[in-house]
């Protein structure tokens, strides 16, 4: 084998840590950008924010130190984050607990959004008496998934609690009733069934109809998903263990039911307040259509003078100097990086509002016209990955109301005269005709896709049935026995 060099050419894009940083930011909701410049007005001492009196200084000392101190520190004008690679970031804001913290520590908990898991351990740990109680208790706990049920059955259970103590299924299934009392009811069910019998034990014993009610759930479940009320009548009438049961009777067994959560894991997640800040108004003036960015909600940063002038003295430490050199040209970066992202969302912004101006005048869903991430990188000329990460939560207020600006976008479909409709808009016709077709003969998917068909949009029974699973529809034959 012959050894030998070789010269290759080869073209690499090289991710410098602040072209890493302002593809971040691209991506970043209005609240998650608020919580990066906390952090970074915390961790750099060159960078400060500017109350609203103050902003008119800024953009003063910006026109001024806009050509002079960004070449200086050869920071470029156009930053080159319009690229076609993967996001390979693992990126979180929140600080990751330390080994010492005690997860009771109410401290550490009242400001943070408590999940399931820490709702149910913070029970366990007033509720058990003994380690290793509270240890088996942890163990079932990890077992639940967000929806509120028992994943792993009790002998999984036991395995892995044995990995580190020796029990009796008796044991883990006594410490499994205890976690059958906690809140919320039903939690640590095995099955639906389960679910529904234990949130009506937390029932007053004197409640009307509650036994009935058990016994229905317990041995009627599936007739009563599938509205088999004239079977569930006539067998229940044939017991003599219960009295007459009426259809008055039944519907007021099936208001109790129904006002039973069969997830009771969503009630700890649906306490958490999600706020929606819009990124973005639009509004008409003058009979065209205007976007605007939420000033509100862009943070308005400047260099601090004083530190500044302390990197052109030369009576500092060495290490002090490249230490504020350092500070200085990332405070500088940060504020070309939220400049370009406010930039590149406000273009983004404004190619939707001129795509989607039907919409706009009527507020319609049918109205949405066919738009995919291609046209607006073809528009504003960038990337359709640099689209994909502005869009990823922003939100633009509408006189309709506040929509997602992936709302905005859904692929075409070519009907019969060559016309492009939005799969949003198809949905909404399927959407309309369900809530206005008769309740005693529901249209089928068939029938709605002819109905259509007629309109103008030619789509197959199958598109139709998507549609209708994805709004979470369900069919006619449901449909008629629900009515």
């Amino acid at each position: 084998m012959k050894t030998g060099l070789q010269l290759r050419l080869k073209q690499q894009l090289a991710l410098t840590p602040q072209l890493q940083q302002s593809i971040r930011l691209l991506q970043l909701s209005s609240i998650d950008l608020q919580n990066e410049v906390q952090q970074m007005l915390e961790s750099n001492p060159l960078l400060e924010q500017v109350g609203h009196e103050e902003e008119h200084i800024v953009k003063n000392e910006e026109s001024k130190d806009s050509t002079s101190t960004l070449l200086e520190e050869n920071i470029p004008e156009d930053l080159s984050i319009d690229a076609n690679w993967s996001d390979i970031y693992d990126y979180s804001l929140s600080p990751k607990p330390s080994k010492d913290e005690s997860p009771f520590d109410i401290d550490s908990i009242k400001n943070t959004q408590e999940t399931l898991q820490e709702c149910l351990l913070w029970q366990a740990y007033l509720n058990t008496t003994s380690e290793r109680e509270f240890f088996i208790t942890s163990k079932i706990i990890d077992a639940i998934n967000e929806q509120g049920y028992l994943d792993s059955s009790l002998k999984e259970i036991i395995e892995t609690i044995e990995t580190d103590i020796v029990v009796e299924s008796e044991e883990v299934q006594a410490v499994l009733s205890k976690v059958h009392n906690f809140d919320p009811p039903g939690i640590g069910a095995r099955d639906l069934k389960e679910c529904l019998l234990l949130q009506l034990n937390r029932y007053p014993t004197d409640t009307p109809l509650l036994d009935l009610t058990k016994w229905l759930v317990l041995r009627y479940l599936p007739d009563l998903a599938e509205h088999n009320y004239e079977k569930i009548i006539r067998e229940i009438n044939l017991l003599p263990i219960w009295e007459e049961l009426s259809r008055e009777k039944l519907d007021s067994i099936l208001k109790m039911i129904r006002s039973l959560n069969p997830y009771p894991g969503y009630q700890v997640q649906s306490n958490k307040i999600e706020y929606i800040i819009p990124d973005v108004y639009v509004t008409k003036s003058n009979g065209r259509w205007k976007t605007e960015l939420n000033l509100e909600v862009i943070p308005q940063l400047r260099i601090n003078s004083y530190y500044k002038d302390l990197t052109r003295k030369n009576n500092n430490a060495p290490a002090t100097q490249s230490y504020l050199k350092n500070q200085l040209q990332d405070a500088r970066w940060f504020i070309k990086g939220i400049h370009v992202r406010n930039e590149t969302l406000l273009k983004t912004a404004t190619c939707i509002v001129k795509y989607q101006q039907k919409f706009l005048e009527h507020g319609n869903e049918i109205d949405i016209c066919p738009l995919v991430l291609h046209d607006v990188a073809e528009s504003i000329a960038m990337n359709k990955s640099t689209v994909s990460r502005i869009t990823t939560n922003k939100y633009m207020n509408t006189p309709w109301g506040i929509f997602e600006l992936k709302y905005f976008f859904s692929s075409s479909i070519k009907t019969e005269n060559g016309e492009g409709y939005s799969s949003t808009a198809i949905r909404a016709a399927v959407k309309k005709l369900i809530a206005q077709e008769p309740a005693n003969k529901p249209l089928s998917d068939n029938a709605i896709a002819l109905v259509l068909e007629k309109q103008g949009i030619k789509i197959s029974r199958r598109t139709v049935t998507k549609y209708r699973e994805f709004l979470n529809i369900p069919t006619s034959s449901e449909r008629k026995k629900s009515s």
